[in-house]
């Protein structure tokens, strides 16, 4: 999907890491959460409340995923999921683009 209609946006950004990741949370009419966010090359960690895909819309991703030794690469056009309640590193050598939606279960 490439637009999100009838969404309210929270003017108020999310910034990480002095600047370096930054989203915008998007509510959509059935009350599902969104970001939609960019990150700067570095490498960052970041932590889970709820099951959460992310879609990556531009740049690549390489993420080290809980309980794995091995970095897995995803491009534009891709998506992977991360667990409820746990940590997650993200390593970008190029600016990123991505979508995350926020799962509850």
């Amino acid at each position: 999907m490439d637009k999100l209609e009838n969404v309210t946006v929270v003017k108020k950004a999310n910034v990480y890491y002095n600047g370096n990741v930054t989203s915008r949370t998007i509510l959509l009419e059935d009350g599902t959460r969104k970001t939609l966010g960019i990150i700067m090359p570095g490498q960052y960690e970041f932590g889970t409340a709820d099951k959460e895909q992310m879609e990556v819309l531009a740049g690549k991703l390489n993420i080290l995923l809980p309980g794995s030794k091995a970095w897995a690469c995803f491009a534009a056009g891709q998506t992977f999921e991360i667990p409820a309640n746990c940590k997650f590193e993200v390593s970008v050598a190029e600016v990123a683009d991505y979508c995350c939606s926020y799962i509850k279960e």
